[in-house]
């Protein structure tokens, strides 16, 4: 069976979202990780800016500023690809820690700068394997920018980009 996706608000005042779009998105990602939890995502359409966050219990209940689903282009304007990227990313990280492997990873408040680069490299090679449409160089640039800009740094950040399949702990080894 398939798990609910619930967004809000359903209409959208001060960006020009659809509700309707995000769950599609959702549901297709969900359907593709294999996740089987209710996602309940809440956006707050009242900033552009672009964070989003991740709370797993009974459900997975994602936290959205608009910014994180925009079209860059166009302002208050929805993206469908910057909407798959930034709920995939999410995702993806909350299944890493619902199926094990990432069980000691610290709360995402406690993860350290080049942490969350790792792991949004790990993230986003698997998300372009999906299908969604990630720049690759947008996420070695991060990686870059928490770890160096060294040969050595650009293996690693290649050995993040094509795995599967890894631990906290060997994430947290390649970041070193």
């Amino acid at each position: 069976p398939r798990m609910s996706v619930t967004v809000s608000p359903r209409e959208f005042k001060y960006v020009s979202f659809d509700a309707a779009i995000i769950e599609r998105v959702a549901d297709t990602l969900m359907a593709a990780l294999g996740l089987d939890r209710p996602v309940e995502i809440v956006v707050d359409e009242t900033t552009p800016l672009t964070r989003i966050d991740v709370e797993i219990d009974d459900a997975v209940r994602i936290r959205a500023q608009s910014g994180a689903f925009e079209d860059t282009r166009h302002p208050r304007q929805q993206s469908e690809d910057a909407t798959a990227v930034s709920l995939g990313r999410v995702l993806l990280r909350a299944r890493d820690r619902l199926s094990g492997g990432f069980g000691e990873a610290p709360a995402d408040d406690e993860l350290s700068l080049p942490q969350v680069a790792a792991w949004n490299a790990y993230v986003a090679g698997r998300l372009h394997r999906l299908g969604v449409p990630v720049h690759q160089q947008r996420f070695r640039y991060d990686f870059r920018n928490r770890h160096g800009f060294t040969d050595v740094v650009d293996l690693a950040f290649d050995r993040l980009w094509s795995s599967d399949g890894l631990t906290w702990g060997e994430l947290d080894e390649i970041s070193r």
